[in-house]
C-alpha cells in the first residue's frame, strides 16, 4: 500500500471515530415540543467534555439570562454559558457520563449521559435527578 492510500485510510478512520463522538456543534431539540432551541458546541478537552450555548435559534427565547441559576452562571447570558461539564468516556466505550449539564430554563443542573447514535448523526442527552431523567435527541449540525 502506497502513503497516500495510507494516508487516505487514517484520515477516514480518525473522521468515522471523531463523528462517534459528542464532540462537535450540536441543534438542541426540545423533548415537549420538537423545537430546535439553539447550538452547543460540545468540546474535549483532555478527555473531559465541555459544552457550550453557541447560538439561540427561537424566534421568542423563554429567557436570555439564567436568572434561575444559583451558581457562579446567575444573571449571566446564556449564549455563551457553558451547560455541560465533566463528562468522561464510560467504562462501556459508548456513552460520556460523570458530567453535568444545567438546563438554563430552571437554573437546575442534573447528571448527565452522552449517547452517540446513528454513527453520530444524533447525539442522546439524558440528565438524571435521583432516579428519574429527561431524555433529548440532539442533531448535529
Amino acid at each position: 500500500m502506497n502513503k497516500w492510500m495510507l494516508g487516505a485510510l487514517l484520515c477516514v478512520s480518525a473522521q468515522a471515530w471523531a463523528q462517534n463522538t459528542p464532540v462537535g456543534l450540536w441543534k438542541t431539540i426540545d423533548d415537549d415540543s420538537g423545537e430546535a432551541k439553539s447550538l452547543v458546541r460540545i468540546e474535549d478537552q483532555g478527555g473531559v467534555l465541555r459544552g457550550k450555548v453557541e447560538k439561540g435559534l427561537s424566534a421568542k427565547p423563554a429567557r436570555t439570562v439564567c436568572d434561575l441559576c444559583t451558581d457562579a452562571r446567575k444573571d449571566q447570558p446564556i449564549i455563551g454559558m457553558t451547560i455541560i461539564e465533566g463528562a468522561r468516556l464510560g467504562e462501556d466505550g459508548k456513552a460520556w457520563v460523570g458530567g453535568e449539564i444545567l438546563d438554563p430554563n430552571n437554573g437546575k443542573t442534573y447528571r448527565l449521559e452522552l449517547l452517540p447514535l446513528d454513527g453520530g448523526k444524533r447525539l442522546r442527552v439524558r440528565g438524571f435527578w435521583g432516579p428519574f431523567y429527561r431524555t433529548q435527541i440532539w442533531q448535529r449540525e
